[in-house]
């Protein structure tokens, strides 16, 4: 009998890439936290009716991508293909939103069933960030400047560009639905097959389409600007004012919609030619209209975002300012019975100042020991043997650039490995 695998398209995240994902996550974090966004967890599983209602039956994802079963008792459950629909089922579920306005972020894994392909896997985690209770494009301009300071806070090697636009409201979107679908019939049989099968459906997606036949027929179509409504117009000239004072550099893509139904007025992509097919790493924008739809008793102004993070650990790995290092600062080596356990008393001590310690366990001579701690990525050997027990000190070898070592007093050994740690990073 053969090894069980893992389900294609679902991955394991293992060391030392991990650690590239450890760094991400904490950035992520630690701006979500300084522009005062709370975090909220939601479930992994979710009725199914709340993405058909959300999304709309007519998306490729409902249709064709979602993870649905039957549980035991007959209910229709899904595994979250995105977490804005969660994020308002939670809110009205928890009466978050009646008379509040609500700064809500979360993170974790979703799941779709795609071609597996770079940055686009069955099971991927994104993080996302989501405002409700403002209606003016200030909150707009807030959710761009948070994600554009994810790309500074990692000094990206090439950082991803923005792209925005208006779909306006929904009747004026419907307006500019029959346009399109009326220009594109005429070219019906010289669309892409997955352009046709929308075609009825939901048009507005094949301006999404990356067939080149396709792209030349949309550049006679019509533009989705010149049919959104005055207020829209004005709500989106304003936040362009707005990103230009924070000097925040846009271009105004007319064929840029989203994939997901319940999109009005603003919406907005981060894009680069970095990752091949998959250019996008960050989208959202306004629905003003999603947590009615979802059973709320009002209608809640909202806007959010969601990123993806296996591109963003990709982007990151190319050359961003995540830490390389993910060995322990410190691996004890000990010889004889003595200094194993003086080494463990030395290894807790090291451990409580806050620095990684990894120590050899089990068996091995001087040599054997210095093989695994130079393959641990350690900074420093701590090494100990009956001379360094009977006079009360250690032995710290540097183990990474030019190497040499130092014999340290057992008093101040915190502070050498402090120094000497600081000196091999630089």
């Amino acid at each position: 009998m053969g090894s069980v695998k893992a389900v294609r398209g679902m991955n394991d995240i293992l060391p030392p890439d991990s650690a590239v994902w450890q760094e991400v996550e904490s950035q992520l974090r630690t701006i979500f936290h300084i522009y005062s966004y709370r975090e909220i967890r939601l479930p992994v599983l979710e009725k199914t009716e709340l993405f058909a209602r959300s999304i709309g039956d007519a998306t490729d994802i409902v249709a064709k991508e979602m993870y649905t079963f039957d549980d035991r008792n007959g209910e229709s459950l899904t595994l979250r293909p995105e977490a804005t629909a969660s994020c308002v089922r939670a809110g009205i579920e928890n009466g978050m939103f009646h008379n509040q306005c609500q700064r809500l972020w979360y993170m974790g894994p979703m799941f779709r069933h795609e071609r597996p392909q770079r940055g686009r896997y069955r099971q991927f985690y994104q993080a996302g960030a989501e405002a409700f209770g403002w209606t003016g494009p200030d909150t707009d301009a807030e959710l761009i400047a948070m994600s554009s300071r994810f790309w500074s806070s990692m000094n990206l090697k090439i950082s991803p560009r923005l792209e925005i636009n208006s779909l306006g409201d929904a009747d004026s979107r419907a307006g500019y639905r029959d346009r399109l679908l009326e220009y594109l019939l005429r070219y019906e049989d010289e669309l892409d097959v997955d352009s046709r099968k929308r075609l009825r459906s939901n048009p507005l997606r094949i301006l999404d389409s990356k067939d080149p036949d396709t792209r030349k027929i949309l550049q006679g179509a019509p533009v989705l600007f010149d049919y959104i409504d005055p207020e829209s117009r004005e709500h989106f000239d304003k936040l362009c004012t707005l990103l230009g004072d924070l000097g925040i550099p846009f271009s105004v893509n007319e064929k840029l919609v989203r994939g997901l139904d319940y999109y009005n007025r603003t919406v907005f992509e981060w894009v680069t030619d970095e990752l091949g097919s998959q250019s996008a790493v960050c989208a959202g924008g306004r629905y003003d209209g999603l947590v009615q739809q979802l059973g709320g008793r009002n209608a809640v102004p909202a806007a959010g975002f969601a990123l993806g993070m296996d591109r963003l650990v990709d982007l990151a790995s190319m050359g961003g300012t995540v830490h390389d290092h993910t060995g322990p600062d410190v691996y004890v080596i000990t010889l004889g019975a003595r200094a194993r356990a003086q080494g463990w008393i030395y290894a807790e001590q090291i451990r409580d100042q806050g620095f990684k310690v990894e120590m050899f366990c089990g068996d091995g001579g001087m040599k054997n020991q210095m093989k695994r701690a130079d393959k641990s990525g350690a900074t420093l050997g701590l090494v100990l043997g009956d001379d360094e027990i009977d006079s009360g000190s250690a032995t710290l070898k540097r183990m990474r650039g030019n190497g040499g070592q130092e014999t340290v007093a057992a008093g101040g050994l915190v502070a050498a490995i402090r120094e000497l740690t600081s000196e091999q990073r630089q």
